[in-house]
């Protein structure tokens, strides 16, 4: 196992440095440069030039991104951002924390919904439950995240005066937001537990339980679920990655100073080392989310525990 995941961390070493030269030419390609953003319209274009020339974006593509890379490499040294003058690492960690909260939080509202829901409507299969269930899946997961999000600060911040509608200064500050994430999301795992439970119900060993006599509690929840419980690993720590580089909408909505919200900015200003620093910092959390599923699915399963260790 430890040298599964040594590998897989060396791995990460390749596909970050591709993500970094993708992205840095990326950036290079949009028209516009930091000198006109910084200064504004009105601005003349001589000093345009000189802030440009300043930043070293006057250099050639190839040349400032090869300086990039030795500064991370040699120095981990990610620079300033262009707009603030402040170090980027300090940025990330300043918005990444109430992201972080956002996704975690929801994440869990997520799995506490989908995955007894998609349980029961497996076991009241193409009943009245099961046709309920599956209609508030599909409407919840095709809902677009930012639409539940005004809809829900109508109807308990407006209407009811229940909830705060913007900012993280306090716990209630996070309700709307989590539930936006966490129900809007959880159809989606509700039709997946659903789809592979089925698919267990009918195995050999499950018609073994019930000869033996055991409960149908017991059948569901200690043999068939732990059984099947593998793709819903992979699913849940896929998602928890994905999402912290994808709460832009919920952000917005919300008025959350998250990381969505900083690389949004960023991208607007063409502030290429808060941009590239958000890149990779969002592509290291996502290799790291896979190799946590891995590990977990390991030891969740002994047969890929054993395809690991030998």
């Amino acid at each position: 196992m430890y040298k599964f995941v040594l590998k897989r961390l060396l791995l990460t070493i390749p596909i970050l440095l591709g993500v970094i030269i993708l992205v840095f030419l990326m950036i290079n390609i949009v028209p516009g440069d930091p000198g006109r953003n910084i200064l504004g319209m009105q601005a003349k274009q001589e000093d345009v030039d000189r802030l440009n020339h300043e930043l070293g974006y006057d250099q050639p593509v190839l040349k400032r991104l090869g300086k990039y890379l030795s500064d991370i490499i040699f120095h981990f040294d990610f620079g300033k951002s262009w707009m603030t003058n402040k170090n980027v690492v300090d940025d990330i960690a300043r918005y990444f924390k109430y992201t972080f909260r956002v996704v975690l939080f929801g994440t869990i509202v997520y799995m506490l919904l989908g995955v007894p829901l998609g349980v029961l409507a497996a076991v009241k299969q193409n009943s009245m439950t099961d046709y309920t269930l599956r209609i508030f899946a599909m409407i919840f997961n095709s809902m677009p995240s930012f639409w539940f999000g005004l809809v829900a600060m109508l109807i308990f911040s407006l209407k009811l005066g229940w909830l705060p509608t913007n900012g993280v200064d306090t716990w209630k500050h996070y309700i709307l937001p989590v539930a936006v994430y966490g129900i809007g999301s959880a159809g989606g795992l509700m039709r997946t537990t659903r789809t592979i439970m089925l698919e267990a119900v009918r195995q050999d060993y499950i018609r073994t339980a019930r000869a033996k006599g055991a409960s149908e509690k017991r059948v569901i929840w200690h043999h068939a679920l732990p059984n099947v419980s593998l793709p819903l690993i992979n699913l849940i720590g896929l998602t928890f990655g994905a999402m912290l580089g994808g709460t832009v909408l919920i952000e917005t909505a919300f008025s959350i100073p998250g990381l969505g919200t900083l690389v949004l900015d960023a991208m607007r200003s063409k502030d290429v080392p808060l941009v590239m620093a958000t890149t990779i910092f969002l592509a290291a959390i996502w290799c790291l989310a896979v190799l946590a599923v891995d590990v977990i699915s390991a030891y969740a399963d002994p047969r890929v525990k054993a395809k690991y260790t030998t």
